[in-house]
């Protein structure tokens, strides 16, 4: 569905490079101090807002409810001054927008618009957590718009109904020439022709060296061309499951509110036609910064066979991708080394696991790590507090080393797996899954008012 989307006005804000980000939970300590410093107008300001606390003496209670309403109220002052100020400002007329990014090696096309909360066509792959859910909610309800979008995938090559989700596991180079291909969808041609014969409405590189370009369609043939394509199509969640989840609580909640059919029926996505452009799935780390990397192997080696690795990261990632090959494999890492797990015990793994989920659930090496070494040997409950996540090894095992806690660092999932469970309803544990490339946050945003 087309909207009016928000950008920044260059005149005001210089190189939109500086002024963008990362999607909010990929944006490490120090990643976020290298965006605040680009500039003041950087939207981290609004997705992350910074909550002056003061000294600890004069904190006045809080709580993580708190907490959230504090910075939506930040952020949505925020917003206002910058709207009011001409750092951000309303496109004239309602429209879907073309977004490219081209990396090192790859390229990758889709669609900005909206799409409807709560509907049987978009399928969740992904558990979520309450927490980041409600602080997510909070912030829409108070900015009264989305932010940044959501990562969909659908297959646009086999015909309408096709399930989404069927990425490949390297970065897409792209096939769509925009030629008429019947193999290739209607939304993918139009896609492909505007970014190939269009002047763009945005361009900007980023100090990743992936460049980003925008572009805006507003035809009403355009758009009537594009719902009609996608109408029976289904598609996968690949990024954004805290935030769909919080599309849906704020749709219940001003439902409850007393109020009707509005904007909050609808949310911002980013749709990519995964059969033009795969899109790569990584693996996602876990930091628990209060458990001692021996203590962690002391009591790991109850059920896993614990070897100490000698080396370096490099050669400890590449002991750890040669043992998921046999099953589930995880690497401990710390002040004190890097530590192998592999060959988990059967027993103690089928006691772990929850009587209710299927075989292939039960193999995932996130469901073995979740039930099995984190819940029943180490007895920690998965949580955003006592379990941090990271989507860098690296990241990972640096704040590890900082806290004296335990990095575990995993294998990537199977694609199959992911689009399999899916497809029968079934979700993998939370931040199981890494899709990319992610799109940049704050070339185009979305407000109700709008």
């Amino acid at each position: 569905m087309p909207f009016r989307g928000v950008r920044y006005a260059p005149a005001r804000v210089g190189e939109l490079a500086n002024v963008t980000s990362p999607p909010y939970d990929v944006i490490g300590p120090g990643t976020l101090e290298h965006l605040r410093a680009a500039s003041p107008y950087n939207i981290v300001g609004l997705i992350l807002p910074e909550l002056e606390r003061g000294p600890a003496e004069r904190r006045p209670p809080s709580s993580p409810a708190a907490d959230a309403r504090a910075a939506g109220q930040l952020a949505a002052a925020r917003l206002r001054d910058w709207l009011d100020d001409g750092v951000l400002a309303a496109d004239p007329s309602p429209a879907l927008y073309v977004y490219e990014q081209r990396g090192p090696g790859y390229v990758q096309r889709g669609l900005i618009g909206l799409v409807q909360v709560g509907t049987t066509a978009i399928h969740p792959h992904e558990d979520v957590m309450p927490g980041p859910v409600a602080g997510r909610r909070e912030l829409m309800a108070a900015v009264r718009g989305n932010l940044e979008p959501i990562l969909l995938v659908y297959n646009g090559g086999d015909g309408a109904g096709g399930h989404g989700g069927t990425a490949g596991p390297g970065p897409g180079t792209g096939t769509g020439t925009g030629t008429g291909d019947a193999s290739v969808s209607k939304t993918s041609r139009l896609v492909d022709f505007t970014a190939e014969q269009r002047a763009p409405l945005a361009c900007t590189v980023t100090d990743d060296g992936v460049t980003h370009r925008l572009w805006a369609l507003t035809d009403p043939a355009e758009h009537a061309a594009i719902a009609a394509d996608l109408a029976a199509r289904t598609a996968l969640i690949a990024d954004g499951h805290h935030r769909y989840a919080a599309y849906g609580e704020l749709r219940a909640s001003m439902r409850g509110a007393g109020h009707s059919d509005g904007p909050w029926d609808y949310g911002l996505a980013f749709l990519v036609d995964a059969d033009e452009y795969p899109l790569r799935l990584g693996p996602i780390h876990r930091v628990l910064p209060h458990l001692n990397p021996a203590e962690a192997a002391r009591l790991a080696a109850q059920a896993f066979t614990v070897t100490e690795l000698p080396g370096g990261l490099a050669d400890a990632l590449g002991r750890l991708a040669d043992a998921g090959r046999a099953g589930a494999a995880f690497l401990l890492a710390g002040r004190d080394g890097f530590r192998l797990l592999t060959r988990p015990d059967t027993d103690e793994l089928a006691a772990a696991m929850p009587s209710g989920a299927s075989s292939r659930w039960r193999a995932l090496d996130a469901s073995v790590m979740q039930e099995l070494l984190f819940a029943r040997l180490w007895s920690i409950k998965d949580n955003e507090h006592d379990v941090l996540i990271s989507h860098d090894a690296e990241e990972a095992v640096r704040l590890a080393v900082d806290t004296g806690g335990t990095a575990v660092l995993s294998n990537p999932m199977a694609l199959a797996a992911v689009t399999d469970l899916a497809a029968q309803g079934e979700r993998v544990p939370r931040k199981s899954t890494s899709f990319g490339p992610k799109p940049r946050t704050g070339l185009v945003l979305r407000t109700f008012d709008a």
